[in-house]
């Protein structure tokens, strides 16, 4: 095993309780490696974490987890995001065990528990928008949310097609692989759903348009205009324009401010719902409860789902204008959207978060996470480090002649691993070493977490005999 810099940490207080990471030997361990083994025979080939973190999950405590052989990971996979408050909340425990008793499945009844789950995440949004908004309760994922997003633009408008952004990610379904950029997904589903427009998405780091920040957000937004107004541009007037404030997936991307105004303008202009995807950012995730907030403006949808119920039990909805409330009864329902221990987990989430003041963490840990990894930028290999609050990414890059760098991100991925960092990779050709930290997670943890990280950089990026990186 490769030697890091960074110094040994005691795993376990006397008590028991979870101090810091620990690995000790290869990975997988023994025992890992058997309940991997029978992973293999039996689930599908369509699993993916396990293929590139050789672990088997037996416990977790806030924001580390202990893998069957007893080794100690920092979590900054955090489930894709769905435990705000880290593993094992005790207080979202006790709301969830407290719900059990009660009533577990709802449909879409109303319940006592659902209502104040209703009222808790318009609570959230700025008074604005609150008294404006309707809520759907959608099947259990983001995806089916995203769908159902669209699929409501679509009813409510009468038009067919719909805007996105290339490097977007919004899920693996039918539909939501059309509305996504990875072409090889579009290639393995044979087609998809139709009537889909891919523009420039401006976000930090390069322009697909040119140099320039400011440039950037002017000529990507121009494209979308020009061939919104132009009648032979081949793209229709859609029912809906649906876009990330941080491309998550794609690589932990915050769109530019302007660029963002400006798409907003020209949807209200033309009278085009804009959706506004914040199933990886809502819920705080960027410093604010909702990413949309820090641009200033107002969607008419707002997607979420992964970290409502603060405790990875699924819950999905779109918030969405009143004007917009289309739907006949049944138009998209699911048997799963009545979820009541995952509502009862998701109003105490929303009290601790504002008890805690776990949005100011939020911003106060993503900007010692900005400073931890900023020498990293003079890397050779690093093309970008970048994020907004705790969704974070470093984008590694071929220095010879600036293709993205896979195998090195892989290496920077393995090796974090083997000395208790876990971390997920993203990004075009999965390039992006991507950290989705607890939202309350301390400034210790932070510092450990971020040691590992940039000292997994410097040695698997280290030019060696026979090597690339």
């Amino acid at each position: 095993m490769t030697t890091l810099t960074t110094p040994p940490l005691i795993t376990f207080s006397p008590s028991g309780a979870v101090t810091g990471p620990h690995v000790a030997g290869d990975l997988p361990g023994p025992r890992s490696a058997e309940l991997l083994a029978r992973q293999a025979r039996w689930e599908s080939a369509a699993r993916v974490y396990p293929r590139h973190l050789p672990i088997a999950l037996a416990d977790g405590d806030g924001p580390y987890v202990r893998d069957v052989d007893g080794n100690v990971f920092i979590d900054f996979l955090d489930g894709a995001g769905v435990l705000p408050l880290g593993h094992n909340h005790p207080e979202l425990l006790r709301a969830a065990a407290r719900q059990l008793g009660v009533l577990t499945h709802g449909l879409d009844f109303p319940t006592p528990v659902k209502d104040a789950f209703t009222q808790a995440q318009l609570s959230m949004l700025a008074p604005g928008m609150r008294h404006r908004t309707k809520l759907h309760f959608c099947g259990p994922t983001g995806a089916n949310a995203v769908e159902a997003a669209v699929k409501l633009c679509k009813i409510a408008t009468g038009r067919s097609d719909v805007v996105a952004f290339q490097g977007a990610f919004h899920g693996t379904t039918y539909a939501t692989t059309a509305l996504s950029g990875p072409v090889a997904r579009k290639d393995a589903e044979r087609g998809g759903m139709p009537g889909v427009h891919f523009f420039p998405y401006c976000g930090s780091g390069r322009c697909p348009e040119g140099p320039g920040p400011d440039g950037c957000s002017r000529r990507c937004a121009d494209q979308l205009e020009r061939a919104l107004n132009d009648s032979t541009s081949g793209v229709p007037r859609p029912a809906a324009v649906l876009m990330e404030m941080v491309q998550g997936e794609g690589g932990s991307v915050p769109a530019r401010p302007a660029f963002v105004r400006r798409v907003r303008e020209l949807t209200r202009a033309l009278d085009i719902p804009l959706i506004v995807d914040e199933v990886q950012t809502g819920c705080g995730r960027t410093g604010t409860w909702f990413a949309f907030e820090q641009y200033g403006i107002e969607p008419d949808v707002v997607v979420a789902s992964k970290a409502l119920s603060g405790i990875g039990l699924p819950v999905a909805l779109i918030l969405y204008d009143a004007a917009l409330d289309v739907w006949e009864p049944g138009a998209h329902i699911g048997t799963f959207r009545g979820d009541q221990p995952a509502f009862a987990a998701g109003v105490e989430t929303v009290r601790i978060m504002r008890r805690d003041d776990v949005l100011g963490n939020v911003r106060a840990r993503g900007r010692q996470c900005a400073q931890l990894l900023a020498p990293l930028a003079d890397h050779p290999w690093v093309r970008d480090v970048r994020g907004s609050g705790l969704i974070r990414g470093v984008e590694l890059a071929d220095p010879a002649d600036g293709r993205p760098a896979t195998e090195a991100a892989a290496a920077v991925q393995s090796l974090a691993l083997r000395h208790g960092l876990i971390v997920e990779l993203g990004g075009r050709d999965d390039a992006v070493v991507r950290l989705l930290p607890p939202l309350n997670v301390t400034a210790e943890v932070m510092d450990t977490a971020c040691a590992i990280l940039r000292d997994a950089v410097t040695v698997a990026c280290r030019p060696r005999e026979g090597a690339a990186f």
